[in-house]
């Protein structure tokens, strides 16, 4: 479970990175690049999320010892 936790974050990081890419800095929230934004967003919750079921999982393991 560990092994699949972190290439979904891997996955995440790459959609962040890819979106970047795809940034337009002078209109952020027009067109191409405000979808671009959500998805640089929604890759953050996704990484913000592993990492908490990350470390849950890890105290229910000492809790469990």
């Amino acid at each position: 479970m560990k092994i699949f936790i972190y290439i979904l974050m891997a996955l995440a990081a790459g959609l962040i990175i890819f979106n970047a890419t795809k940034l337009d800095f002078d209109n952020l929230f027009a067109g191409e690049s405000g979808v671009a934004s959500i998805s640089i967003l929604a890759g953050l919750c996704a990484i913000l999320l592993l990492g908490i079921l990350l470390v849950s999982k890890m105290i229910a393991a000492q809790v469990k010892k």
